[in-house]
């Protein structure tokens, strides 16, 4: 039978029973087994958090830690809607000089980790720093200077390091947006401030507010930077509860305060979404035309891009240049010391198996989810993402009781020493944290290039007899290569970045470069934290740079010539 008859063929039951089921039933119980042990951590940590309640006292100064936790991520992520915003703005809405280049330029800071930018920024501003000095030089020792070490400091470090969240998000919703209902206000006499309130901003809402949850999930996880300005938030307040009192369930109590904090951010993102769906009418071809500063006016948003470039990235990296020239200079040996190859080496490797073991689990995931596996089935393949919506000292805790637990079950059913020389004498517990941190970005990717294969593309292979397994390797994974590789590079580089997970879960004489800038960074030793500092930098660049790239070809492949490509 041929044409028609065939497709009868295939959309009947039992043909359909006989090829497209063959299988599934063994790739869906995968992503359930991955949701739940992307889950078991979470819950093992609200579990005892929320059954411990009354068995611990409170760490002194509780209240404080909330309301401090709360004050900086509102500060965050009110500098970054406006930083990141507004440099959206400017450079999708107007040309200017050098607007071309700073397009661009201007993500950079998603490669300077917020505590190298927090050390950097203390080195300069603090007591014995250059501007501290210079004016107790010019107006006397007496000279009033605001406290460095601060919480309008740490917001400030922050918002440099995290607006391209909101940069990006926002300048991607401006140009996707139609002129149609942007030229139809104009026209009705609206300024362009005005058209921008009224019908831009709420046509990007989903995106500023997608935005700002990256921003606040990204301060409520940070550890280090906080710390070096004399700011206690939860997260540390986890830390320190569990490494220097050794009282775990008051730690696991502090994690699932954290937890909530997480949820409610998440529930906060969902309420800016609100109910409303909004869809665009024709292409981006049709978007508006940007309009061109002149003179002074123009310079003044050449500058703003520039102020913001360089204060959250180019005079970072230009101090910490200077820095590493200057201990090489003093010493070459800082070039070939083994503990910054050691360190190095351990962090390359840890990212590396994690980004290989999350690349492996979303492909399987990515592809359970082409063969048809059901509601339940695609729950669980979200439910995996969840764990980069948790705080890392949540999920190093997590990891920890997880595997204390099974310890326990292990020594009850006759088997000695149990998971717990595993833990504490290797890197597995690092690794099981990483791959539920980082297993989202890697999803993200990897899912999106399965939502460009067409199902005709699936249901003619199984409706040929090949089996799952064949269409994995022969259809699904050739096609979404491009999403593995995206997906590789960034749980690489978000690996190479974290520290608390390291810090809780570390074996002893186990440390990573991240951990070693923290040490240093954490004892003044800037000079000596300079090179790892640059290294992560470095490795954190090449992702940004794939990621602009693709933006640039994404933009370019599908808007008229004179709109970006000047």
């Amino acid at each position: 039978m041929t044409g028609p008859a065939v497709l009868a063929e295939a959309r009947t039951p039992e043909r359909r029973s006989r090829t497209y089921g063959v299988g599934r039933t063994a790739w869906s119980s995968l992503v359930i087994a991955v949701a739940v042990v992307v889950a078991t951590p979470v819950l093992a940590v609200v579990i005892d958090g929320l059954g411990s309640l009354g068995e611990s006292a409170q760490p002194r100064g509780l209240a404080r830690m909330v309301l401090t936790t709360l004050a900086l991520m509102l500060g965050v992520g009110a500098g970054s809607l406006v930083v990141g915003g507004g440099l959206a703005w400017l450079v999708t809405a107007y040309r200017f000089p050098l607007r071309n280049v700073l397009v661009w330029l201007l993500v950079l800071p998603l490669a300077m980790p917020a505590y190298v930018l927090g050390f950097v920024f203390l080195s300069v501003f603090d007591v014995a720093g250059p501007v501290q000095t210079l004016l107790r030089a010019v107006f006397g020792a007496d000279v009033w200077v605001p406290e460095v070490r601060s919480l309008p400091a740490a917001v400030l470090v922050m918002t440099l390091s995290l607006y391209p969240y909101v940069y990006l998000l926002t300048r991607s919703a401006l140009i996707e947006q139609s002129s149609g209902t942007y030229d139809a206000a104009r026209t009705l006499g609206a300024t362009r401030g005005r058209a921008l309130r009224r019908v831009l901003l709420p046509l990007a809402r989903p995106s500023l507010a997608a935005g700002l949850a990256l921003v606040m999930m990204e301060t409520l996880t940070d550890f280090a930077t906080v710390q070096y300005f004399n700011v206690q938030t939860v997260s540390v307040g986890v830390y320190l509860v569990w490494k220097g009192t050794f009282d775990f369930h008051a730690a696991t109590q502090l994690a699932v305060l954290v937890l909530l904090f997480a949820v409610a951010v998440l529930a906060a993102e969902k309420a800016l979404r609100g109910r409303a769906r909004y869809h665009q009418l024709g292409s981006r071809r049709q978007g508006f035309q940007p309009e061109r500063l002149r003179g002074a006016r123009g310079w003044a948003a050449t500058t703003l891009c520039v102020a913001a470039l360089s204060a959250g990235f180019l005079i970072p990296v230009a101090q910490l240049l200077l820095w590493a020239a200057g201990q090489a200079s003093a010493d070459t040996s800082v070039l070939t010391d083994p503990r910054f190859v050691d360190y190095l080496a351990n962090s390359l490797l840890v990212a590396a198996i994690t980004a290989v073991s999350c690349v492996v689990l979303a492909v399987s995931i990515g592809h359970a989810i082409r063969l048809g596996g059901g509601r339940f089935v695609s729950f669980a393949a979200q439910l995996t993402t969840f764990g980069y919506a948790v705080p890392g000292a949540v999920v190093g805790i997590g990891v920890l009781l997880s595997f204390a637990a099974a310890d326990t079950a292990l020594e009850r059913a006759g088997v000695p020493g149990g998971t717990g020389l595993i833990v504490t004498g290797s890197v597995i517990g690092i690794l099981y944290a990483y791959v539920i941190r980082f297993l989202a970005p890697a999803y993200q990717s990897i899912g999106a290039s399965f939502e460009k294969i067409p199902p005709t593309v699936t249901f003619s292979a199984l409706s040929l007899g090949a089996a799952p397994r064949r269409v994995l390797a022969r259809v699904h994974f050739p096609l979404a290569r491009p999403g593995v590789a995206v997906a590789l590079m960034l749980v690489v580089i978000d690996a190479v970045k974290e520290l608390p997970i390291v810090l809780l879960l570390r074996p002893f004489g186990f440390t990573t470069a991240s951990v070693w800038v923290y040490e240093l960074a954490r004892e003044n030793f800037w000079e000596k934290a300079s090179l790892p500092a640059l290294v992560i930098v470095a490795v954190a660049i090449i992702p940004v740079f794939v990621l602009v790239r693709q933006t640039r070809r994404d933009e370019t492949g599908t808007t008229a010539p004179g709109e970006v490509r000047q």
